[in-house]
């Protein structure tokens, strides 16, 4: 036993409020149950994480058409970006909705207020260039408030976004935009990354001609980069443009299998492959693994060092959404410019939970540093035998992971091959994988 929650952690962790107010004693129990009846439990975190449907569903699963056409929340209707955005808004509107740190130091800080008000600008932005339900957008953009306000307000109008990684060549990011053929691509000047300008402007324009499918692109102004080519029937400026719209947007709601985005696999292996993730699954799931796994609470704040290309990137920003916590994003390289940024990062921002890759957690093996304060850590898996999680528990930080009692901090580790696969920590609701069916678990 590596780490053993200690009776204080135990009493506020959100899956002991689970099981209570459910009448479940032990962890054996919730295991059994959530296993056996796959729509009570899943009903029952609905209830408990207090996720709204502006019209309440008739049903949690239906598998009439089989497993492999399963639906979920049957006649239900809601809208992700009300509950990640406009419930926080008017309940909590100071509380802080996400930070960003740029490279170069700079630093924002957005309310759920703020965050709802650029949101539904940039909707009725998207609304007055043509963008409506079902229509697919292309978000190739760094980690930045500009990027959660992008996918939100997509959300909003019922757009389906395509998450594309900041750091794809023209090729890549084209590949993706003409199979959803995307009609509206957001996008970026540049960014900053171990000290260098990445520029995003001249691999989207690039990308916009091969795909042949988009309308416009709508550029944030990151470095206010001097000379860039502009094509004026079809780019737009950020500021300018979103800056005009409306304050406010009236959230529409859609059927709880409506398309939220399509997350696209590496393409390493072959052709990129996008599995549709929707409304009321994906939020529901990844609320659930956001709760009751990494056992965020309102107050805290959430860091996954990743892109919002990677699957990992919409996870955090829709798990801490939906749990009214903060969300850091960060720009560049977690090592750059030094080696201990991370570490310097978790302690400047007051970082609860972290998650990282094994291939971050190699890298930082010979720079780890005692001094952090505590959290909790999560080690993602990508299907290839790694060490990191070891690592993580014996040597992060000063020697060992810990807690701010200075106990053995959790360190969990998420187990996933391809990014088709379901995106949980845990297969099954709160068990072994073994025996898993696919329609036990909403969300893709």
């Amino acid at each position: 036993m590596v780490w053993r929650p200690s009776p204080e952690y135990v009493e506020r962790a959100n899956v002991t409020r689970f099981m209570r107010a459910n009448g479940i004693g032990s962890h054996d129990e919730l295991v059994a149950r959530s296993t056996a009846d796959v729509e009570w439990f899943w009903d029952a975190v609905v209830r408990d994480l207090g996720i709204d449907f502006s019209t309440p569903y008739e049903r949690v699963l239906d598998t009439s058409r089989g497993v492999e056409w399963a639906t979920w929340f049957v006649g239900g209707e809601l809208n992700l970006a009300h509950n990640c955005l406009d419930r926080w808004a008017d309940r909590t509107p100071h509380a802080l909705a996400l930070v960003w740190e740029g490279e170069d130091g700079e630093v924002r800080r957005v309310s759920y207020e703020q965050l709802r008000l650029e949101t539904d600008r940039l909707a009725h932005a998207l609304r007055a260039i043509g963008v409506g339900p079902g229509d697919a957008v292309g978000i190739f953009l760094p980690m930045a408030p500009e990027t959660v306000a992008a996918t939100l307000a997509c959300a909003k109008v019922g757009a389906v976004y395509v998450p594309i990684f900041s750091g794809f060549g023209a090729e890549a990011v084209a590949t993706r935009l003409a199979d959803a053929r995307a009609r509206v691509l957001l996008t970026a000047d540049g960014f900053l990354h171990r000290g260098s300008v990445v520029q995003m402007k001249e691999s989207a324009d690039r990308a916009a001609d091969l795909a042949g499918c988009v309308e416009h692109l709508l550029v944030w102004l990151r470095l206010d980069r001097p000379k860039l080519e502009w094509n004026l029937g079809r780019d737009l400026r950020w500021d300018d443009f979103v800056g005009e719209q409306p304050g406010h947007f009236e959230t529409e709601s859609f059927p709880a299998e409506h398309p939220l985005f399509i997350g696209y696999t590496s393409g390493t292996s072959g052709r990129p492959k996008g599995a549709v993730h929707v409304h009321g699954g994906f939020l529901v799931k990844i609320s659930e693994e956001v709760a009751y796994q990494a056992d965020l609470h309102q107050g805290e704040v959430l860091h996954w060092v990743t892109d919002l290309g990677w699957i990992m990137g919409p996870w955090e920003l829709v798990g801490a959404g939906a749990l009214g916590a903060t969300v850091l994003l960060t720009e560049g390289s977690p090592t750059h410019p030094g080696a201990d940024r991370l570490w310097a990062t978790i302690e400047r921002h007051g970082v609860t939970t972290l998650g990282v890759s094994p291939t971050l957690i190699r890298s930082l093996i010979p720079h780890a540093r005692a001094g952090c304060g505590g959290g909790r850590f999560s080690v993602s898996r990508a299907g290839r035998p790694d060490k990191g999680g070891g690592w993580t528990h014996e040597k992060t930080p000063g020697n060992r992971a810990f807690d701010g009692d200075d106990h053995p901090a959790p360190v969990r580790r998420q187990r996933r091959g391809d990014t088709l696969e379901e995106l949980g920590l845990l297969r099954l609701p709160l068990a072994d994988r073994r025996g898993h069916r696919d329609s036990d678990v909403p969300g893709v």
